[in-house]
C-alpha cells in the first residue's frame, strides 16, 4: 500500500522548527543519498564529456568502465571523487531547497492568500535559487570534475578536497575556483525548466488524484523523472562546455566558454555537445527520483518526528 503525502505546497508543520530548516535538512539528506546511489555514472559521464580526441560512438561507456577497472586498480575506482561529489550535492540541494522554498513563500505573499502560484513564479524561484547555489558551490565542482576526470595515480591528480584546494589556490588563484561558472549559470535554466515542469505536472496530476494530499511515492517518482528528462534534453550541452572548462589543462586548451563551443562545433559537430548523455540519463533519472523521494519523505517525517519528541519532553 503506497504511503500518501499531506499537501506539499503548505510549509506549516506541527513542530516549532522553522520550515526553512526542514527544507535544508531534506535537501541535504536527498543530496547525500542520491550521490551514493549513482556516483559511478557521474565518473563515466565526466570522462565522456572531456574526451575531445575521438568521435562519440555506441559502447564508449562500457569501454571506459573496463579501462577504469583495468588501469586504475579495480571497479572501486568508479567511486573516485565521491567525497567532493557528495559534499557538493548535499550542500547544493540544501541551499537550493532552502532558497526555493523561501522564494515561493514570498511569491505566495505577493499573490495574496489563497492564490495559486503561476509557472512564472516557479521559474523565477528556481532560477534565482540556481544562480545563488551555482555561485556558492562552483569551487567544489571544479575539484570534483578534476578528480573524476583522472585516475588516482595519474600525474598531478588530486588526492583529496584539501589537496585540490591548495593546488588551485597556489597555481591559479581565486579565479581558478570559478572556472566553468558562466556555463553553470546558463545551466541554471535546466533547474528552472525542471522545477517549473515538476510543479506544474504536480498541480495537474493532483487534480486526477483528488488533491495533493493523495499523491503517492510512485506519483513523485514519475513526475520527477518526466520533468528531469524534459529539462535534460533541452539544456544538456552546457554540461559538456562546463566540464571542459574545469579539467586540469583547460587553460591551455580553451580561452573561454565561447571558444569551447567553437572548438566542439568545428571538431565534433552537434554530437560533441551531447557526449555522455547516455550515462547522464541513466545517472540523473534514478538520482532525481531518489532525490525527490528522499526530499519529500524527509519533509514529511522530520517535522512529525520532532513534534513527537517535543511532546515527550513536555509531558
Amino acid at each position: 500500500m503506497p504511503r500518501v503525502y499531506p499537501p506539499i505546497e503548505g510549509r506549516q508543520t506541527s513542530s516549532t522548527v522553522s520550515p526553512s530548516l526542514i527544507e535544508s535538512v531534506a535537501g541535504f539528506t536527498a543530496g547525500i543519498v542520491s550521490t551514493l546511489a549513482v556516483h559511478p555514472f557521474d565518473v563515466v559521464k565526466t570522462r565522456l564529456q572531456i574526451n575531445n580526441t575521438t568521435k562519440s560512438h555506441l559502447g564508449e561507456s562500457v569501454r571506459i568502465v573496463r579501462d577504469i577497472a583495468k588501469n586504475e586498480g579495480s571497479y572501486r575506482a568508479l567511486y573516485r571523487g565521491l567525497m567532493p561529489n557528495m559534499v557538493g550535492n548535499s550542500i547544493s540541494w540544501a541551499l537550493y531547497f532552502l532558497w526555493y522554498g523561501n522564494i515561493k513563500d514570498l511569491a505566495r505573499s505577493y499573490r495574496g492568500e489563497g492564490a495559486h502560484l503561476q509557472s512564472s513564479d516557479y521559474f523565477i524561484a528556481s532560477g534565482v535559487s540556481g544562480i545563488l547555489t551555482a555561485f556558492f558551490t562552483n569551487p567544489i565542482w571544479v575539484i570534483k570534475t578534476r578528480m573524476l576526470s583522472t585516475g588516482k595515480n595519474a600525474p598531478g591528480a588530486y588526492q583529496s578536497i584539501a589537496h585540490g584546494t591548495r593546488h588551485i589556490w597556489e597555481t591559479e588563484g581565486f579565479k581558478g575556483f570559478y572556472r566553468g561558472l558562466i556555463p553553470s549559470l546558463f545551466g541554471v535554466s535546466h533547474g528552472a525548466i525542471q522545477f517549473m515542469a515538476y510543479e506544474q505536472l504536480k498541480n495537474h496530476w493532483s487534480v486526477g488524484r483528488g488533491g495533493k494530499d493523495k499523491l503517492t511515492n510512485f506519483d513523485f517518482l514519475t513526475l520527477s523523472a518526466v520533468s528531469k528528462m524534459f529539462a535534460g534534453s533541452v539544456t544538456y550541452p552546457y554540461q559538456v562546455v562546463r566540464a571542459r572548462l574545469q579539467v586540469y589543462n583547460a587553460g591551455q586548451t580553451y580561452l573561454n566558454a565561447r571558444d569551447v563551443v567553437k572548438q566542439v562545433w568545428r571538431n565534433e559537430g552537434t554530437a560533441g555537445f551531447y557526449r555522455g548523455i547516455g550515462p547522464n540519463l541513466i545517472r540523473v533519472l534514478p538520482s532525481t527520483c531518489v532525490t525527490f523521494l528522499v526530499y519529500e519523505n524527509t519533509k514529511f517525517y522530520l517535522p512529525r518526528f520532532l513534534a513527537d519528541h517535543e511532546s515527550l519532553h513536555a509531558e
